[in-house]
């Protein structure tokens, strides 16, 4: 594609240099860079792209996508104020813009997320639609699955899938939105047809700031990716009980479709069962009442559904394939995704790393356990801490027994990230043991005080809390739910909290 043709579509930039240079393809890692590509100098947030320009131009780049005029390049300059917006642009033009002829549904909110977006697919499926998605636990469509770096990916690599995707049929593409990713312009260029909002609770306030800075990111899902859409009806679908629902509908854009358990919308259910069985619902919609059931378990997963629900009403799906996609649904991977084993207990593992995630997660287990309610869980590094001393008062107050261990320490020192995770905690009147204290309670069948422990090592912590639990406990294990490895400072190990929780009931001996 020649390079002035590809930039037409920037409103602002300056080109130094020839501008019919032929490009290859699009790069913004060095490394990545063939002889012909454009290089994108995008400025991450530790490394400067413009760093990495000399290596991107002695693997043969042809031109530079920057936004100051760099000296002696040698090769063609597109200066612009903004390199991200303007990748994204690019990436879109240079693939044939593919989210223009398939159906794009955008999830974003602070929980939820992932659960939605396996609902909705499995609804899409069941009107025989092709459907890929882009999300947390990895990218897959057609029977091809690939793991997911980040839940949403550089606008390069999300249009490069999107246009995998229309090659191989896709009609329905399904993508996870994150905060950052929209902070970061690697949406822009999408056409969506439906911007879909769950709820808002505090989390990545080390990168947003204030609460008010998250909304603002979440927001230009349905100001700027609605409005720039050149689809000729898109709907803004919003979660009305969320108090910054509310605060969306007055800005958001396209047709504004509403859902809500509390309050009365477009879609809200009439009357619920919640069971240790999963849900029951008669939900009503605009084209009339529609009788669900659902294998997931807890209120949390019925605002899923009704998410569902409506991204299925506003696209006009039958209403056969929205009651048979969301009943076939059995489980999604580290949401309340059960433990097979237990004999007596059950244990569940769970993506939960909000203090609001994981008090809803500790209430729903609360409804189904007829003995202690026990949880191991941590606090990632690098990330928000003034979330860590709310997640130990909702772990302390929501079961009968918190094991604070570690997460993702990454690189901050794990007892550091403890220390302070404990101070939410001793808000509250827990007691706190020795793991000692717990064997000895178990051996003498009795059931210890409300309290806590504290096992720094992850694997040590989960066997504990396994081998400690009786007949009739549930024993969750939040945090890290479908992920597969543990983040020790810049490494990546192999670490599988269902792996160790299954090691842990055979230690049992069930």
């Amino acid at each position: 594609m020649r390079l002035d043709d590809l930039i037409a579509r920037l409103p602002l930039k300056k080109v130094y240099g020839y501008a019919g240079v032929e490009v290859q393809g699009l790069a913004y890692h060095s490394r990545s860079v063939e002889r012909g590509f454009l290089f994108a100098a995008i400025r991450g947030l530790r490394e400067d792209g413009e760093r990495f320009i000399p290596e991107a131009l002695s693997r043969g780049a042809c031109s530079l996508l920057l936004s100051e005029p760099m000296n002696g390049a040698g090769v063609t300059q597109v200066v612009v104020p903004e390199v991200r917006e303007a990748l994204a642009r690019l990436a879109a033009a240079f693939y044939g813009d593919p989210s223009s002829s398939m159906t794009l549904i955008g999830i974003t909110g602070t929980n939820g997320k992932t659960t939605t977006s396996y609902l909705i697919e499995s609804i899409l499926m069941e009107a025989e639609k092709s459907v890929g998605v882009m999300g947390t636990v990895n990218y897959r469509y057609e029977g091809q699955f690939y793991p997911a770096p980040t839940t949403t990916p550089e606008s390069l690599d999300l249009q490069k899938n999107l246009q995998a995707m229309r090659e191989a049929g896709v009609t329905h593409a399904v993508l996870e939105v994150s905060s950052h990713a929209l902070d970061m312009q690697r949406v822009r260029g999408i056409d969506f047809d439906v911007a879909l909002f769950t709820n808002l609770t505090r989390d990545h306030l080390d990168y947003h700031g204030s609460m008010e800075n998250y909304f603002k990111a979440k927001q230009l899902l349905f100001t700027q990716g609605l409005g720039e859409s050149g689809k000729e009806r898109n709907f803004a679908v919003i979660n009305i009980d969320d108090s910054w629902g509310e605060e969306l509908l007055r800005t958001a854009l396209g047709t504004l479709y509403r859902y809500g358990a509390q309050k009365k919308g477009d879609v809200w259910p009439e009357r619920t069962e919640e069971s240790a069985e999963g849900l029951r619902a008669s939900v009503r919609t605009p084209r009339g009442n529609l009788n669900i059931r659902s294998p997931l378990i807890g209120r949390h997963n019925l605002y899923n559904i009704l998410a569902a629900v409506s991204t299925g009403e506003v696209l006009e799906l039958s209403p056969q394939a929205i009651v048979a996609g969301i009943e076939k649904l059995s489980r999604v991977p580290g949401r309340l995704e059960r433990v097979p084993g237990g004999n007596g207990i059950r244990v569940f593992v769970d993506y939960a790393h909000t203090g609001d995630a994981l008090e809803r997660a500790l209430e729903t287990l609360r409804r189904i356990v007829s003995g202690r309610l026990i949880v191991v869980f941590g606090c990632g590094g690098d990330r928000d801490r003034g979330k860590r001393a709310v997640m130990g008062k909702a772990a302390a107050l929501g079961s009968d027994l918190a094991v604070l261990t570690s997460d993702n320490p990454r690189t901050e020192d794990p007892l550091e990230i403890i220390y302070e995770v404990e101070k939410g905690i001793k808000e509250t009147d827990r007691r706190k043991y020795r793991t000692a204290d717990l064997v000895r309670d178990r051996a003498a069948e009795r059931p210890a005080a409300a309290g806590y422990v504290i096992i720094p090592e992850r694997r040590e912590a989960i066997q504990t809390a396994v081998i400690a639990a009786s007949p009739g406990d549930i024993v969750l294990i939040a945090g890290k739910g479908h992920e597969d490895y543990q983040i020790l400072g810049e490494k990546k190990v192999h670490f599988d909290d269902r792996e160790e929780a299954a090691k842990a009931l055979a230690l049992r001996g069930e």
